[in-house]
């Protein structure tokens, strides 16, 4: 999400509890594009496993629901709630959460239940907003409590949200008797972003789900997630792919590539050889590749320089497979899925020239119309990652 001011990232590393098959811990968010508006909900189901996994997952997508429809926070929260059963054994619920409502000018809404308190930084330290308790009583009869805040975001704001899995890590261990707690979390987020001042939500998160693995004598005792928000400067990205339809547009595309600020790839042959031959630049082809993608190419001035339909194909599997922004995979297509990932604002200036070579019917049936493939890639990173893409044909 991106306003006049900042733009809105979003990401969360989720582990699960040792020897256990998937976290019981979900995290899932959207942008609402019609409004501008971002949801995101951090939910932990009681004990692990596969049940586990099914209450937090049924909880988080309940409170996407409730609140894309402009419900209430409260309303809201209060409404899985009295959905939710209690542990007869325990009487608590069998699934915690946080819910966090971003407005487009900033405005942000926070409910809490069950899930350590958040952490709000502001200027690389923590900020405190004003809690309000809010009790209401269930259908039972049981009075429960939420805490809830609102304010405005600023640019370089953080909030850190995080299941027991993180605040409970290390607990038992000599140097941390009762976990690592809100105060080591704050403590280590505080000492990274001094490192780092502009660190992502995606490494944030990463960094302290890993820190809890290494609290809890590497194994985790519990499911241990992490997401992050983090309001900041657009960082932009350029994809270029296929000629522009007329030749005599050559000039004109190759200017509007050169002076985009931000990252640039291109993908496709003729497209690098017109903006080679436009920019008087040597493209030089990576020898050392193992992939089974066609190798990249480097070009001053670019990031870099793939194949087209083949590695932009992949670059759909990628995406389609990928439940978080991290990607150990090292060809051309993980590349381009790794630059996505470092970006916010992505443009694609796709040009409308058909390539006859794909008009082949003995080619591979994946082999689709450029233009196709690229709205799949659109449709997955506007969907399911968040960023901000366009679209321009020429």
């Amino acid at each position: 999400m991106s306003n006049t001011s900042f733009f809105v990232e979003v990401d969360a590393c989720l582990r699960s509890k040792s020897h256990e098959p998937v976290c019981g811990d979900y995290f899932v968010s959207k942008k609402i594009k019609s409004e501008q508006r971002v949801v995101a909900t951090l939910s932990d189901g009681l004990g692990s496993g596969i049940k586990a996994n099914v209450l937090a997952t049924m909880t988080a997508t309940m409170a996407i629901c409730f609140t894309e429809r402009n419900e209430p926070i409260q309303y809201t929260a209060e409404s899985i709630m009295r959905t939710l059963p209690i542990d007869s054994v325990r009487q608590i619920s069998y699934a915690t959460f946080t819910i966090i409502d971003i407005e487009p000018g900033g405005e942000t809404k926070v409910v809490e239940y069950g899930n350590p308190n958040s952490i709000v930084m502001r200027g690389g330290k923590q900020w405190q907003p004003k809690y309000e308790k809010i009790c209401f009583q269930t259908f039972d009869g049981k009075t429960r409590e939420l805490n809830s805040y609102s304010f405005a975001a600023q640019k370089e704001d953080r909030i850190i949200c995080f299941t027991d899995g993180v605040s409970q890590s290390g607990i038992g261990t000599k140097s941390m008797p009762f976990g690592w707690e809100a105060e080591g979390v704050t403590q280590f987020a505080t000492d990274q972003l001094a490192k780092n001042p502009k660190l992502s939500a995606s490494e944030l998160s990463r960094k302290i789900v890993e820190r809890s693995y290494v609290n809890d004598t590497l194994k985790h005792r519990d499911d241990t997630s992490c997401a992050v928000i983090y309001f900041r400067n657009p960082r932009k990205m350029l994809v270029c792919t296929g000629p522009p339809f007329d030749k005599s547009r050559d000039a004109a595309y190759v200017k509007q590539v050169e002076s985009f600020q931000g990252h640039k790839i291109v993908c496709g042959g003729t497209t690098s050889q017109i903006i080679a031959r436009a920019l008087n630049r040597e493209i030089e082809v990576s020898l050392d590749s193992v992939s089974h993608l066609p190798p990249s190419s480097r070009m001053e001035g670019f990031d870099l320089i793939t194949e087209g339909i083949i590695t932009l194909g992949k670059v759909v599997y990628y995406l389609e497979k990928l439940k978080s922004s991290q990607i150990q995979e090292t060809d051309p297509a993980a590349e381009i899925v790794r630059l996505f990932f470092e970006s916010d604002i992505i443009v694609f200036i796709l040009g409308t020239k058909i390539n006859n070579a794909h008009q082949d019917p003995s080619l591979p049936v994946e082999l689709e119309i450029r233009r196709n493939v690229v709205k799949k890639i659109v449709a997955l990173l506007e969907g399911k990652f968040l960023k901000e893409v366009q679209m321009h044909f020429i």
